[in-house]
């Protein structure tokens, strides 16, 4: 539960940047994907208690390894834009 409140806290203050450059925007990213799994993680945690089963810890290991995924894949596309346009602003186009 601190962990969540400080990855809630951490997001929130970057809310005002998720759109900046690639470096801001992975930032952002990554405080608000722990944020997420905290949740989730809680949630299963409750869920595997309720249940008996493994199988709420499983689901949101996929769903949370699935939100990485995305996430790692929109800061490599915001990367690759930043670098394009450095480069196009170096070659003056």
């Amino acid at each position: 539960m601190i962990a969540l409140a400080i990855n809630v806290a951490a997001a929130w203050v970057l809310v005002p940047h998720r759109t900046g450059d690639a470096n801001v925007r992975a930032v952002w990213l990554f405080s608000r994907n722990d944020a997420l799994g905290n949740v989730a993680v809680v949630i299963a945690a409750g869920l595997v208690a309720w249940t008996g089963t493994p199988w709420p810890d499983l689901a949101v290991a996929t769903i949370i390894a699935g939100l990485f995924l995305h996430s790692a894949w929109e800061i490599i596309n915001h990367g690759r834009a930043d670098l394009g346009r450095a480069a196009g602003a170096q070659t003056g186009e």
